[in-house]
Parts: C-alpha cells; sequence; structure tokens
C-alpha cells in the first residue's frame, strides 16, 4: 500500500508479501511458458492493489530491468496502468505505481485462448507431417 504523508512525501507499507498461492501461480504461469518476470509481476499485482516498482523488485526479487520488461509487456496487452506520484518535494524520480486494470480472470482467459491457439497449431504442423511421410 502507498501512502501519502501530509508533507507529501511518499513512503509504502511493505505489508505485501508472496505466499503459497502467489509462488503457485508463479509456477503454473511459468509452465504456460510465460516468463518468469511477467508471472512474477502478474502474481505481485494478482491482489488489485496499488503495487510500486520499488515493491515489485523487493517482493519478488526482480532486478529494475526485468520489472520494466515486464511491464512493458503488461502495458502492451492493456493489462496494466501506471502512474507516477512525485515523492520529497519533488526530489529525485516520481515512483511509478502500477495496478492492474482488468481481472485476473480476464488475464487467465487470454492466455488459455493463446495456448489453445498454440496448440491447435502444432497439431496441424503434426498432421501434415503425417501427410508427408
Amino acid at each position: 500500500m502507498i501512502v501519502v504523508a501530509d508533507n507529501g512525501q511518499i513512503s509504502e507499507e511493505n505489508n505485501f508479501k508472496m505466499g503459497e498461492v502467489e509462488y503457485e501461480m508463479v509456477e503454473l504461469l511459468r509452465r504456460l511458458n510465460i516468463n518468469r518476470p511477467v508471472a512474477l509481476t502478474l502474481a505481485c499485482l494478482s491482489k488489485g492493489e496499488e503495487i510500486s516498482s520499488q515493491c515489485i523488485e523487493m517482493v519478488s526479487g526482480l532486478r529494475q530491468p526485468e520489472v520494466s520488461i515486464a511491464m512493458r509487456y503488461l502495458r502492451e496487452n492493456e493489462w496494466v496502468d501506471m502512474r507516477e506520484e512525485k515523492k520529497n518535494h519533488g526530489k529525485g524520480r516520481p515512483v511509478k505505481l502500477y495496478k492492474l486494470t482488468v481481472q485476473m480472470e480476464t488475464i487467465i482467459d487470454t492466455i488459455e485462448e493463446n495456448v489453445i491457439a498454440e496448440s491447435r497449431n502444432i497439431l496441424q504442423n503434426i498432421e501434415r507431417l503425417k501427410s508427408l511421410s
């Protein structure tokens, strides 16, 4: 949770921790060929709360460039929204805050559709190979 104090400073109450559910989610996403940074980032965002990129780094163990790459993928799919908040009276870079724009069920449905389409393509290739042999 992000807290903006009366003086305009931003602090992050890092109550978020990845538990068994989030780790299982990551493992299942990895089995579906979702890359590790995206899987970890989705698990961090899955609770529906707004979370900073720095918090995602701390909780997931990802490095900043990995979080940025994952966020680019999530933004391209229109699954996440990003906003910036100034900190410390304008000193330093703004804090980037992310939140899912769609339900996890919608993301899972999209992944499912992609897996089914890929599987159909693989089966068509196998059938074509059989016909050529």
